[in-house]
């Protein structure tokens, strides 16, 4: 669905240029934007509804299933679960060959969705005690092997947020690190990559910064955001690489780049704030963050990678409303400070303007202007 939108508003962008150009007519423009309403509106909904239909469908059969539980035998119980499982991946199964992937993908949705309950509900009917997250990873493992084996997206994305759910209850459990999230969220990862869907690298990219960030407050008594910052610097630098050495993953990196500079500032952040330094100190980590933002503001101009530039605008503004409010008492050494950021900022401001009339516009930065 998220695609298709990107692709119209592409296209859309396109047609702009093309007609001033005098490439595409009016009436043909019409044309061709008839043709993309249509077929967002009908390819797009119908998937949208079928996974809707799919999760309904899900729930309704818990539902019924729990109501009637104890009144069923359990040959009963176990041969509904059973052919519900069946029905829903062998009906997968057909509706991709007739080519109804959106449906396809609402049944496995659904098999993932009975799985669980599966396991939830004959774990109750045979009384087994255990621990509570195993039965959310068997759940985890169960919606990745189906989104393998049918290639579906949405199964995949059900298999990362099960894996979060996995690892969170480990962590709260231990009230520390809990490393083997790190496996669970690789495999899912893996297949994300294998599938090369880019919607999987932002469905991966969240739990994997959530649980980098973390180790800032769990690792060596809650003093280890200089671990946090150093690994954000560290993607950032593997992003960068990336981006020039792999062109063939180029939807990966701008993606992976701007997840580092929020671990890289939620590193710094916690150096400044969770730490309380000394004055002196406090200044160095602001000035460090602040050098930070302006460097993936800049990058994200010459690259053309618009979520790193919006990340380095919001991160800047973020940083200096919370340095204001941390040293509001210290009202002049504050005007002070911001007095200086701002020399630096518009001293900075100067150079790229020089910069950008002395050499040729960046062809990303050209597209993007056009689209």
């Amino acid at each position: 669905m998220w695609s298709k939108l990107r692709y119209r508003r592409r296209v859309e962008g396109d047609l702009q240029r093309w007609q001033q150009a005098g490439w595409v007519t009016e009436a043909g423009a019409a044309a061709i934007r008839a043709d993309l309403e249509r077929s967002l509106i009908g390819g797009g909904l119908a998937q949208s509804l079928a996974m809707l239909a799919a999760v309904l469908i899900g729930f309704a059969v818990m539902s019924f299933v729990g109501a009637n539980w104890q009144d069923m035998p359990r040959i009963a119980r176990l041969g509904l679960l059973v052919s519900g499982l069946v029905a829903s991946y062998i009906g997968a199964g057909v509706l991709f060959q007739k080519s109804l992937a959106s449906f396809g993908h609402a049944a496995v949705l659904a098999g993932t969705a009975l799985f669980g309950a599966s396991i939830m509900l004959i774990s109750q009917m045979y009384h087994m005690d255990g621990n509570p997250p195993d039965a959310v990873l068997a759940w985890a493992l169960g919606a990745l092997g189906a989104g393998v084996a049918l290639r579906s997206n949405p199964a995949l994305a059900a298999a990362m947020v099960l894996m979060s759910v996995w690892g969170w209850m480990e962590t709260a459990q231990i009230n520390g690190v809990y490393w083997p999230f790190l496996i669970g969220w690789a495999a899912v990862a893996a297949a994300f990559l294998w599938q090369r869907w880019p919607a999987g690298v932002h469905i991966a990219g969240v739990p994997l910064a959530a649980f980098v960030i973390s180790l800032g407050f769990m690792l060596n008594d809650g003093h280890a955001h200089p671990l946090v910052t150093v690994l954000g610097l560290l993607a950032a630098a593997a992003a960068i690489t990336g981006e020039k050495t792999r062109p063939d993953l180029a939807r990966l990196w701008p993606a992976a780049l701007g997840y580092a500079v929020i671990i890289a500032f939620c590193g710094l952040t916690g150096l400044q704030f969770w730490e309380n330094p000394p004055l002196a100190e406090f200044i160095v980590w602001a000035v460090v963050t602040l050098a930070l933002l302006l460097a993936a503001i800049w990058w994200g101009l010459v690259s053309g990678h618009r979520n790193v530039l919006w990340l380095g605008y919001v991160g800047f503004s973020l940083e200096i409303m919370a340095i204001y409010a941390k040293k509001f008492g210290t009202l002049l050494d504050t005007s002070l400070f911001f007095l200086l950021a701002g020399l630096i900022v518009a001293a900075l401001a100067v150079l790229a303007l020089r910069i950008g009339n002395r050499s040729p516009a960046s062809p990303a930065l050209s597209t993007e202007t056009t689209t």
